[in-house]
């Protein structure tokens, strides 16, 4: 790998110490001087190309898919106007506090895989190694979910199109974004980005007017729901809205994951985080709201209904006569679902590439070509997304939804819960180590109370969705729904054992031996002058 430096993109800078005798190249990334300038990061060959406007738009969007437009149907006709309004209030938490462990620790180390390598670092490399394959299969079933959600959307056209073929037109446009140049790939997530975030805001004022009696076909409703049934289904209704809600927000994570593909994290990181509570608040809570007051739970169009499984928010446009609207909303709900299919591609060939630098995945996947494409983590990922798509064909979408949704949101869980739980023995190795929290680049406020939130959050909705899966809501209790909906947990314990037998790991990593400089990213300070002696000293480095 020749250092260099690369135009405009802000200097990969690492700093050893002085007098640090048993520095070993390992390390030190095989680092030669005090300053190495680099184009790559933490000695991968994916490219730091991508800037905090990539990022910022793609923590906006990334979430932004089928969980919203359409599960906000199920959770409707399960949960009620308040049911799904409180449902996407706790998972903002959630996330929220997620988010935030993710800026601190995504500042630091920037890695392909993210908090699949932090967990490896500070927890144990056998829970690293369940939740980057559990991951790595949750990314395939959210493509299946996308592809599948892609029919579902085109029916309120046409159904004279099988959904076979529908399935490999949509899966040829997420392959070509996804063999694109990196930089292609997020372009094209910007632009997504931005009209989803544009258009939320139309969805927000139009259909505030509509429950006004703006409408041409509808009096004016308020808020007649959920003054007459704001639970359709009790505690139990509300609980089951709770799958479908992290499952809306699955995908927020993906920020910690982009990272390491940003020229400055210590920028971009933070303002995307920044960004969170514009996105939950904007997005789910006043997007779920708006469909509160303007359409009936029980409704039979709605998705998880009897009649065409349409969005609440087509359904909403529909009622009050607006055909242009939603004919508008129906083609950006399937621009969103294909996002999201495309951002799930790029999220589980990255997730691999960081269990081949663990150790816990073939070494071939550490590889990408000169563009920073890893070949190898793709093409597994197309494969096994486009079969999961296909073994559903024939099944009901809105059942293949449910069942799907409940085993991401499961693995989702796992996910958070480990971000969380990486971010509290990361602070404990650094304060046992003797260093200050003033050292760290970028410090959450929020630490550690909301990581100790999102942990319990995580925990305690784990074992919510245990009951759901053996007391379903509607229907007896059979070991279908069970194993449909609950199969993700004893998969993640067989991994988890699978990984103990093959590390023969202790219990927990030893937070006092953890070397909290490897796959650090350090900083130069931005001033004119001491960026000028970086760039100094790093060609004195090179040239040495």
């Amino acid at each position: 790998m020749d250092p260099k430096v690369t135009g405009t993109a802000e200097p990969y800078v690492v700093e050893s110490k002085e007098g640090d005798s048993d520095a070993t190249p390992e390390k030190r990334h095989s680092l030669t001087g005090d300053v190495f300038v680099a184009d790559h990061g933490a000695d991968t060959e994916l490219r730091r190309i991508l800037s905090t406007r990539h990022l910022t738009m793609i923590a906006l969007g990334s979430s932004i898919g089928m969980g919203l437009w359409l599960g906000s149907g199920t959770s409707l006709v399960d949960g009620g106007p308040a049911g799904i309004f409180l449902g996407y209030l706790l998972s903002g938490f959630m996330i929220w506090s997620v988010a935030h462990s993710i800026g601190e620790m995504a500042v630091m180390y920037p890695l392909p895989s993210a908090f699949v390598q932090w967990s490896g670092k500070f927890v144990d490399p056998a829970a690293a190694f369940a939740l980057g394959w559990a991951y790595w299969f949750s990314f395939c079933i959210t493509i299946a979910n996308e592809l599948q959600a892609a029919n579902t959307i085109l029916r309120f056209w046409t159904d004279e199109v099988h959904v076979a073929a529908w399935i490999v037109i949509w899966f040829v446009v997420i392959v070509l974004v996804n063999v694109g140049a990196v930089t292609l790939f997020g372009e094209i997530e910007v632009v997504c980005s931005t009209i989803k975030f544009s258009w939320i805001f139309v969805v927000i004022i139009s259909l505030i007017v509509v429950s006004a009696g703006g409408a041409p076909d509808q009096e004016p409703t308020g808020f007649r729901y959920w003054n007459s049934m704001p639970f359709t289904n009790g505690f139990k209704g509300f609980l089951a809205v709770m799958p479908t809600c992290i499952f809306a927000m699955a995908g927020s994570e993906n920020a910690g994951l982009v990272a390491a593909e940003t020229a400055n994290p210590r920028k971009s990181v933070p303002r995307a985080v920044g960004s969170i509570w514009l996105r939950l608040a904007t997005f789910y809570l006043l997007g779920s709201l708006v469909v509160t007051i303007t359409v009936s739970p029980e409704d039979p169009d709605l998705f998880g209904g009897e009649g065409t499984n349409a969005s609440p928010f087509v359904v909403a446009y529909r009622n009050a006569g607006i055909p242009v609207l939603a004919h508008f909303m129906n083609a950006i709900i399937l621009l969103s679902v294909i996002s999201c299919g495309t951002i799930s591609c790029y999220a589980a060939a990255r997730t691999t590439m960081g269990l081949a630098y663990l150790g816990m995945a073939p070494k071939v996947f550490k590889k990408a070509d000169k563009t920073g494409r890893p070949w190898w983590g793709l093409i597994p990922t197309f494969i096994v997304g486009l079969g999961l798509a296909f073994l559903n064909v024939s099944e009901d979408g809105a059942t293949v939804f449910g069942w799907l949704s409940s085993l991401t949101s499961l693995f989702t869980l796992f996910g958070w819960g480990m971000i969380c739980l990486s971010h509290i023995r990361f602070r404990w190795a650094w304060k046992l180590q003797g260093r200050d929290p003033s050292e760290l680049p970028w410090k959450s406020w929020t630490y550690p109370y909301a990581a100790w939130f999102g942990l319990t959050m995580c925990i305690v909705l784990i074992i919510v969705q245990f009951y759901l899966a053996v007391w379903p809501l509607g229907v007896a209790p059979n070991a279908e729904d069970f194993w449909a909906r609950y199969i993700s947990v004893p998969l993640i314990i067989v991994l988890y054992i699978i990984g103990k037998l093959m590390y023969k790991t202790p219990k927990w990593v030893d937070l006092s031996t953890v070397d909290l400089d490897y796959g650090r990213r350090f900083y130069a300070d931005e001033g004119p002058e001491k960026k000028g002696n970086v760039m100094v000293r790093g060609l004195k480095a090179i040239f040495s």
